[in-house]
């Protein structure tokens, strides 16, 4: 194996490219422009070493990944030899691709917020800059160099599930202006595997915030607008990030919301009471959210919670038609136990799991929440009103996220979703199929997905997942685009951090494009790739057994390998993946199909 990867200690330079077996750190000055290859675990700041990398590198895949890789650019302030050449910049064009190849601009985003006082060694910076996030789609293949600055393209091999299995040679050219030979070829070895990537298992949500983009977008809940909006992110969410499960607004979700106050309405059912206090329930938007998501990829749903966070002290916002007026019937108002909560809930409820089922979520498919993260100031008011839906959601699956283990000890919550970083007890008690999730909190040695944290931060948790039979991953963050407690409205292109109240990159994993399209981060490209290292592992164990798969593993690192414990290097999750190559196909496979399909450039 190659030397280096088993370390945990290793710091890597702020600032500088650190997957060691994708580079070779040679110092060419300021008077040149530069171009190499990268792996897609680098962040690439504007000030990022001018270094000349080695021109060819192999990428090893299972036939379905989404494999990503880096073409990095710049120029010295003073690059008085190639200043004609790339006056304007450079064009590039793509050869050899299996598949079509996906090229979007590495954009940078202002964090005023990046971490918290207290941190660990694992940060690329810790004060507020410029970091490298947002994705933009590109519409040519014209690239304009920043004097002074190092930038890249993030390039991706989309559709690869019906490649023929082999190493294809894909070729970068780079052409200086109005020439017709390239200045420059580098060249991505793409080993496409003969077996197709196992289906995730992984049960995976992200909280969708159907408000944050009515409100970001100024247009009415559930337009028509609305929805062909909120499909677009869904149907990013469903077919490229490995999302499969989505918070579902049947009433607008009680979270991030300030005691007394309230968030724009979001409520999929229409609800009227008659006069002798019994409800009506107009299901139809519930049908065609069910259908909006069974087309894109959501194999379940989560109902939002049914009592407020921070103590399941009341009832969340429910608006209902009472004698043609719409009026908040239950909010902050109401008593978690209020009779008149109570009896809405005993009619709701059963009549909500019959539609579910009608519309294609049995129960198997469908979670149900009581309150968020309960603490022990709560440990009564949880599980009072745990008790009290408790007839209403038999047979049905109830899920809450905690760190507390004597909720779970005392049977209070019966399927914890845990914190990564209190997980540990969870596990050596051998709680079966855990859950885990991360989030602000999660700030020192857990695994994170923060800007100022290195890619391969986010990127182990696929491994760390396989090795610990986790069966859910939940965070609270796809695209919330308020202030903390929901009090404004931000902008999440200038405002990262929720207004100082989450490091940048804990609110929102997707920014809300200009055209109405999302945009993807990286953070949720190298999420992706975490699913596919998941998936890719449980792959390989249908072919070797879970022992092998485990022993290669631990090849290069320590015990124990948990989630306060992992190897804490770009190289090791590379090198794993290639190692799994290694096994998985003789030395007589590795033939070359050097351009024998061209992928399309999109």
């Amino acid at each position: 194996m190659h030397g280096g990867v088993r370390g945990r200690r290793q710091k890597p330079s702020p600032t500088r490219s650190h997957s060691d077996n994708w580079e070779e750190k040679i110092m060419t000055g300021n008077k040149e422009a530069y171009f190499y290859l990268a792996s897609s675990l680098e962040k690439i700041f504007p000030d990022t070493d001018c270094v000349k990398k080695n021109d060819q590198h192999t990428i090893s895949i299972f036939k379905g990944e989404l494999p990503a890789f880096l073409l990095v650019y710049g120029s010295g302030s003073n690059y008085d030899g190639d200043r004609k050449r790339f006056a304007e910049g450079f064009t590039y064009e793509i050869k050899g691709s299996p598949s079509p190849v996906r090229v979007r601009d590495v954009e940078l985003v202002p964090s005023a917020f990046p971490c918290y006082e207290q941190t660990d060694e694992w940060y690329l910076k810790s004060q507020p800059g410029l970091f490298p996030d947002l994705l933009c789609p590109r519409e040519t293949n014209f690239v304009r160099l920043i004097p002074g600055q190092t930038r890249s393209l993030w390039i991706d091999f989309l559709d690869t599930s019906a490649i023929v299995p082999g190493t294809y040679q894909v070729d970068i050219l780079i052409y200086g202006k109005d020439e017709k030979e390239p200045y420059q070829i580098l060249t991505v070895n793409l080993n496409v595997l003969d077996k197709v990537l196992s289906e995730q298992t992984l049960i995976h949500t992200e909280w969708f915030h159907a408000d944050c983009l009515a409100d970001y977008y100024h247009i009415p809940v559930f337009s028509e607008k609305h929805w062909e909006i909120m499909e677009a992110q869904i149907a990013l969410a469903g077919k490229e990030l490995g999302i499969n499960m989505l918070l579902t607004p049947i009433f607008t979700p009680p979270l991030d919301t300030a005691v007394g106050g309230e968030r724009t309405t979001v409520q999929l059912i229409d609800i009227v009471q008659d006069a002798d206090g019994s409800y009506k329930f107009d299901w139809s938007r519930l049908k065609r959210w069910c259908d909006l998501c069974l087309r894109n990829g959501i194999k379940y749903l989560e109902i939002p919670h049914l009592f407020t966070q921070w103590g399941a002290k009341a009832a969340p916002k429910i608006v209902v038609t009472v004698d043609g007026k719409n009026i908040k019937k239950f909010g902050w108002h109401t008593p978690a136990l209020d009779s008149s909560y109570q009896s809405f809930l005993k009619q709701f409820l059963p009549e909500l799991q019959s539609k579910l089922i009608e519309f294609g979520y049995d129960r198997d498919h469908v979670f149900f929440h009581i309150s968020d993260e309960p603490g022990m100031d709560c440990l009564e008011s949880y599980k009072a009103a745990r008790e009290s839906v408790k007839e209403s959601l038999k047979g049905w699956q109830v899920v809450d996220a905690l760190s507390e283990y004597s909720f779970y000890e005392k049977g209070i919550v019966q399927h914890p979703i845990v914190s990564s970083n209190h997980i540990s007890v969870f596990l050596k008690n051998k709680v079966p199929q855990p859950w885990v999730y991360y989030c602000c909190g999660q700030s020192v040695t857990v695994p994170n997905r923060f800007f100022a944290m290195p890619s391969w931060r986010n990127r182990i948790m696929g491994v760390l997942m396989y090795l610990h039979g986790i069966k859910g991953f939940l965070h609270w963050g796809f695209n919330f685009y308020n202030s903390q407690y929901s009090i404004s409205h931000i902008d999440p292109f200038f405002n990262t951090h929720a207004s100082y109240a989450f490091p940048s990159g804990d609110a929102f994993l997707v920014y809300p494009g200009p055209d109405e399209k999302p945009m993807s981060s990286i953070r949720a490209q190298v999420q992706r790739e975490a699913l596919d290292d998941l998936n890719a592992l449980t792959t390989l164990e249908s072919v070797v057994g879970r022992e092998r798969v485990v022993a290669l593993i631990m090849e290069n690192a320590e015990e124990p390998f948990d989630f306060e414990h992992y190897p804490h290097l770009a190289d090791y999750i590379l090198h794993l993946r290639e190692r799994m190559a290694e096994i998985f196909i003789p030395v007589s496979y590795t033939h070359l199909r050097a351009h024998e399909t061209r992928g399309n450039i999109v």
